[in-house]
Order: structure tokens, then sequence, then C-alpha cells
């Protein structure tokens, strides 16, 4: 396999490197495609625009950042002496483990010999004649490559909203998604943050312990569960540990790839009393878990509505300001349609006296001036300014690439009234590239290792498929395209994620179209559909002119 010199390169940059696959990203996604690509004894070279490995991990360092899926399951699966020999220090592990856990496979496998860090992919662009990609980087190199694979993460695209005045701002402004990486001391400073959504739920409580005074423009109140986090307990690692194996194939039978205690069959199915101790019980543990205590929470809205007034109940037992509490309730969107949070004290914060709470429905931003931000009524004197704005979800890392199909199709063109795959692993006019955790799948609505790993492993049988037959390509047909774009929507429509103005849907970008992005059937079903197309000879996809499906189904039986 070629190496990759992360020095120096090559000293021609008008120069075409040729491998057979190029990786787009060095997440857990990248790392893993690595992996196998290398297995199958691929020339393979992952471009990575950070100067080491994460992904996500690696940009997303401010104060407070955790992880919402337990440790002992935010992990791969794929290598049981990997499983054995790392230890997880708590339940929900903070930014800076996940980054070690990365950093440790990174030198377990030997990874970054095939990294190109530092490196930002500008332009992919496909080559009819020659059924390639040449891929187009800011440092002015260039890769050949039969096959791309998009590993570019749903959320790493950090998004900064258009508030007028914003680049007049005298102060710092740091953003959530793209936090400094060295320390940032607050102390002393009046301090704004603006969202609170996951990563300000995260962030609020740790900036009012530095700041001497906290302001926090809540745009969208969020329904948050403590997360109850602690050391990690010896016993409970054992018990994951003694049989992994089995632990991880029962989470992949569930819908979202983690395992939970087992929702009762329905709210609504039992008395109030009964449903008020199971809630109790459910909120005494801690943990996102809380929106699994029954099957038809994110189906029935008055099943839901007994769960998101529970939790309106303990924010009003927490917050001592009546008035506050109010604010901080959610009543537009059910429990569950937007990203549930696990939170640190999050509502307690909003009792100090260092903290304020601004109420952006009533009193918009109307402007950020030098000095702060100005609303309708006040102005907020600021020293630092916090971005907890969120993500451009799903396809924003992709948007920012210059992808180019056959015949001169950009992806953003083709995407411009929403996101459209087959399995959200490939999309038509886009032969021989593939998008790990793509519109159309599972991913955020996951345990997002655990789709990362699914989908690497089925573009990796692919691959090996496609070496086997020969194949100069596979591109997704427009029909299969369309019929699972239908599914997806039609499994959302089924659901409650459809009444909340969510990520999900993408209308936190402006002018991004109103589409429901992720595939919400489960990860059962999802991998049900995609064994079976390889099962089927990739029915849904064509293949270039060599192969055929008979002989793609001798090949996989």
């Amino acid at each position: 396999m070629q190496q990759i010199d992360n020095l120096g390169g090559s000293p021609d940059r008008g120069a075409i490197e040729p491998f057979d696959v190029v990786i787009v990203g060095a997440g857990f996604a990248g790392m893993y495609m690595l992996h196998l690509t290398r297995g199958l004894g691929l020339a393979a070279v992952v471009l990575e625009t950070a100067s080491d490995v994460g992904g996500t991990w690696f940009w997303n360092r401010y104060p407070g950042a955790r992880c919402d899926v337990e440790s002992m399951q935010y992990s791969y699966s794929f290598s049981e002496e990997l499983q054995q020999e790392w230890h997880w220090t708590e339940r929900y592990a903070s930014q800076s483990e996940i980054l070690r856990y990365a950093n440790h496979v990174a030198d377990k496998f030997d990874l970054r010999r095939d990294i190109v860090f530092d490196t930002k992919v500008v332009s992919a662009v496909f080559q009819d004649t020659e059924s390639e990609w040449i891929v187009s980087t800011d440092q002015g190199k260039r890769y050949r490559a039969k096959w791309c694979v998009m590993a570019t993460g749903c959320l790493s695209a950090a998004q900064t909203p258009a508030i007028t005045g914003l680049d007049t701002f005298s102060g710092n402004i740091h953003h959530t998604g793209n936090w400094p990486h060295e320390q940032v001391d607050l102390s002393g400073q009046k301090v704004g943050v603006i969202g609170t959504g996951s990563s300000g739920i995260q962030v609020v409580p740790e900036l009012a312990k530095q700041a001497e005074h906290l302001y926090v423009f809540q745009r969208t109140p969020n329904f948050s569960i403590p997360a109850r986090n602690q050391p990690m307990d010896s016993q409970y690692e054992n018990l994951w540990k003694e049989n992994y194996a089995e632990r991880r194939a029962k989470a992949r039978t569930t819908s979202s790839g983690i395992l939970y205690d087992p929702a009762s069959p329905s709210a609504l199915a039992v008395s109030p009393e009964e449903r008020q101790k199971e809630y109790e019980r459910r909120w005494a543990a801690g943990g996102t878990g809380f929106a699994s205590t029954y099957s038809d929470l994110i189906k029935n809205e008055e099943a839901n509505s007994t769960a998101a007034e529970f939790v309106r109940g303990k924010i009003r037992e927490v917050v001592a300001d009546p008035k506050v509490a109010d604010i901080l309730a959610p009543v537009d969107h059910p429990i569950g349609s937007k990203r549930i949070c696990a939170d640190a004290m999050y509502f307690e914060t909003f009792n100090r006296s260092n903290v304020t709470l601004v109420d952006l429905r009533t009193d918009p931003i109307q402007t950020i001036s030098p000095e702060g931000v100005v609303t309708g009524t006040d102005v907020y004197e600021l020293d630092t300014l916090v971005l907890a704005t969120g993500f451009d979800a799903m396809t924003g890392a992709l948007s920012k690439i210059d992808i180019v199909g056959r015949q001169g199709l950009t992806l953003r063109e083709k995407w411009k009234d929403g996101p459209n795959t087959f399995l959200g692993l490939m999309t038509s006019g886009f032969p021989n590239l593939f998008i790990v955790t793509g519109p159309g799948s599972p991913s955020v609505m996951t345990n997002v290792i655990v789709a990362i790993e699914d989908n690497v492993k089925w573009i990796a049988d692919c691959l090996a498929d496609m070496i086997g037959l020969s194949a100069e390509y596979i591109e997704a047909t427009s029909a299969a395209e369309e019929n699972w774009m239908n599914q997806v929507r039609e499994a959302a429509e089924g659901t409650l994620y459809t009444k909340a103005r969510s990520w999900y849907l993408g209308v936190n970008i402006p002018g991004k179209p109103a589409v429901f992005m992720p595939y919400v059937g489960g990860i059962p079903a999802y991998q049900s559909f995609c064994d079976e197309v390889a099962a089927k000879g990739y029915e849904g996809f064509q293949i270039g002119l060599e192969a055929d499906r008979p002989a793609i189904r001798q090949l996989r039986a």
C-alpha cells in the first residue's frame, strides 16, 4: 500500500496521486473505513481538515462537552481486543476522553500513516471516461481514485447565525462547534450564550461557574433529562466485557442501537399513578433513555403529553423563579421530536444569582453592537459571546465541497430541493461515491457509532463484490432513490418528529429546504433493507457493463 508523508508530501503540487479509495474525514467513520479498505488490500488515503483524528470530537472542545450515549456503548464493536483493553472512566465520556479513545484507535491500528492532516477537500469531480474521481485540496494537491467515500459526519459543519452586527462585536466570539484548543479563561467576564440546544445545555452550567455574569439568550426551550453522570462502576464495566458481543448484538435489535430498559407498550395503558412512578424511576436513573419509557411516546400525542408534562413539572420544581421556569418549559413541540438532551444541572443553573435568562421569543435580538447584544428592550454588555447555534446537519459538510458527478451535475444542484439518496449510501448521478450515515439513513436517530459501523461494513463488502466482478462502477438508480426517499418520508410522517421545527428538517439553516432527512424506521429495519439489496445483486443499483446480477448473487451466496 502506498504510504503518505504528512511532513512534506509530493514536491510536484500539480501531480495527481493515484489510489484505489479516497476517504474524506478522519472521524470514527473515516478511521474504520480506512481499516477495512486496508483489509481488502486496497491503497487508500484519508484527507482530513483537522491536525489529528477524532472528527466532531476534535472540534467540539467547549466546557461540558460530553456524549449522551453511555461510554460502554459509544465505542467500536469491530475489535474484541479493543473493547476489552480500553477503560472508560465515566458513565458518559467527556470530549477529551473520547478524543483520547480516537487517538488510541489510530495508534493501535497504525492509521495515521495513510491520513493527510491539515488538508481541506475543496472538490471531488467524477471523470466519466475513466470512471474515477479526482479529489482536489486547498493545499493544491490532487488525488485520483476509483472510489470516493464521504465520511464527513452528520454534525460537523458549524452554523453561525446571520445576526446583524455580529462582525462588529469587539469582544471574543467562540462557537461551541469550533472551540479554541487552548484554555479559555472567562473569570470576571460578562458572557452571553446564544442557543439552548444540546451544546448550549451542556456549556451553560460550566460557563456559569466561571463568568462574573452569564446571559443565556434562549430562542427555543428544549426538553432535557439529568444525565446522572458518575465515575465508571467497575462491576458494570465487567458485566459488559464478560459478554460484549452478545450485548452489541442485542443493541442492534433495538431501533436506536442502544440498550435501554425495555419500553412498556403504551403510556395510556397504565394508571396515572403507575405512569408517574415509572417516569420518576427513569428520571432518577437519568439519561436520554427517558424518551423510551413507553413505546408510543413518539407516535401518539396523548401519550407524549404525559411525558412532556412530567418533565415540565420537574423544571418547575427545580427552577425557583416561576416566570423563568415557564420560559424554560417547552410547550411548542412533543418531547423527543427534537433531539432530547442530557444535562448536568442545567435547569438548576438558572437559580444562580449570576445567571440571567433572556427570552428571545418575546424580546428578540435586534442587532449585535461592539459592546454586546441589543434586544428590543435592553442592551447586554458582554466581554465574550458564545454561539451554541448548532450545525448544518447531515448535508452541511457535503455542501461545502464542490462534488460533481456525471455530465457536470453538482451535488448542490441535485439536492437544491432536499437531499435524495438510496439507503443514505449513494445518490444517482454520482457513481462510486459512497456516503457514510448520509441523509436517508438512521444516523442521528441512533447510537451513531453503530450506524457508522454498519454503513462502513456494507460499503466495504460492496467494494469487495465490485472487485470480484471487475465492475467499473456502481450507481444508485433514480427509481430506487425516489422509492427509498418516499419510505423515509412516510416513516417520519408516522411519528411526531414532523411536529417540531428541528434541525432534522434543516429549518435552522436559512434557505435550506424543509425535508425530514434521517430514516426513523430504526436500525433493524434499515439494516434488513441494506442486506436484502446486496443479497439481490445490489437491486436498485446500476453496475458497470462487466457485471451481471446473477454473478453478484453467486458471489454473495
